[in-house]
């Protein structure tokens, strides 16, 4: 037990106000986006006193509410479960807290709260409206980018800093310059591009089966990539940032994922049900594993649900397949064994290797390492071919 409470820290809560979700996106992977249940500050005025003095966190942590869209729950709803959480932090400890939101429940009120309470925010947008809405759309079937410009122009407006987070389909790999001007034009400056996975209720992608897969998304970034340097860098994009931070530590320290470690991310439901590893796996089940919820923290002493996640098979699956990796992949120093969910959900196992994820992620070193060597020439020209 002395690994999870030395060895372990926290990083990333992903906490889940409400399953519930406003909209119906054809690539959403929770099971349970209908459901109207939230937690309720009573049960939250419990949950946090236990949960932020867990051993394993200590320093600062990171919260994200999602797991369904948090802004369905009301303003006032979020002034008391802040309060809360103000009230049970720790002396030592930093929280500091974001939404990651599809944006179309933003209002000026909303802005205010945001601003006046410093929390992080994260927009799902995924390009221009015919490639937005072709996914994310509302229950009755219609395309909701109108109603997430609104929500993302009102932060603008409001100067909140925001990042956007874009999932990409084999339809936006084919577009990298309308994706590119499109962000551009938007004042986008910060994107995440989220390969379409196959993961929970979301069983088949546009990108399943595709032997091409992999060169469309190289050509994606490449040409993204080209268009941004000639612009002299005006968008960040959260993998290519990556890409260069890995390869760049590399020989200094090995690569570890956080999804594959013990409570380096913790995911807690509306029940007060502790999820560890990938964020994706809470709420879900499988065939092999059952659920992935290892206790409640209301009724579990965590040095049970340690206990629990440490004899799982999900866990000896998880290292078992680590250890397939480091033997067989030559990235996994700038990888560290990819993410247990895309194993569990492509694979069928922890106790696997490659995955689309894997490629894509390997696309992307490769890219980073040619980037790199291209804009230290002379000319600073990147050179496509």
């Amino acid at each position: 037990m002395g690994g999870t409470s030395v060895g372990a820290r926290t990083r990333l809560l992903v906490l889940q106000s409400t399953p519930f979700c406003n909209i119906d996106c054809t690539y959403c992977y929770l099971p349970h986006r209908s459901s109207r249940k939230a937690l309720p500050l009573d049960r939250a005025a419990q949950l946090f006193p236990r949960l932020l003095r867990l051993p394993t966190i200590r320093g600062h942590v990171s919260v994200v509410w999602h797991a369904g869209e948090p802004m369905a729950r009301p303003i006032g709803y979020y002034e008391g479960l802040l309060g809360i959480v103000r009230e049970a932090t720790p002396p030592g400890l930093a929280v500091t807290q974001a939404f990651q939101t599809n944006g179309t429940l933003i209002t000026p009120a909303w802005c205010r709260f945001i601003r006046a309470n410093g929390i992080g925010m994260g927009v799902s947008l995924d390009g221009p409206q015919a490639i937005h809405d072709a996914n994310r759309r509302r229950r009755d079937g219609s395309g909701t980018f109108e109603a997430t410009m609104r929500g993302i122009r009102l932060l603008q407006a409001e100067g909140i800093p925001f990042h956007v987070i874009t999932v990409l389909t084999a339809a936006s790999l084919r577009a990298p310059d309308a994706m590119f001007d499109f962000f551009l034009d938007s004042g986008i400056r910060q994107v995440c591009f989220n390969i379409e996975e196959q993961e929970g209720t979301h069983t088949h992608t546009s990108l399943a089966g595709r032997p091409d897969a992999v060169a469309l998304y190289r050509a994606f970034l490449r040409r993204f990539a080209e268009r941004d340097l000639a612009a002299g860098w005006p968008i960040g994009v959260r993998e290519v940032d990556a890409a260069f931070a890995a390869v760049r530590a590399a020989g200094v320290h090995a690569f570890a994922s956080d999804e594959a470690v013990p409570f380096e991310i913790i995911s807690v439901d509306t029940e007060g049900n502790l999820s560890t590893f990938s964020p994706e796996l809470l709420s879900q089940t499988h065939p092999r594993y059952g659920g992935f919820a290892f206790g409640n923290l209301l009724d579990d002493d965590f040095e049970v649900i340690a206990g629990r996640v440490l004899s799982s098979p999900l866990a000896q699956d998880i290292a078992a397949g680590i250890e397939r990796c480091r033997r067989e992949c030559t990235y996994f120093a700038l990888c560290g064994g990819g993410t247990p969910s895309n194993k569990i959900f492509e694979n069928g196992t922890a106790d696997s290797t490659e995955t689309l994820y894997c490629r894509v992620h390997r696309a992307t070193i490769d890219f980073a390492l040619e980037l790199l060597e291209a804009i230290a020439e002379p000319s600073g020209a990147f050179q496509t071919t």
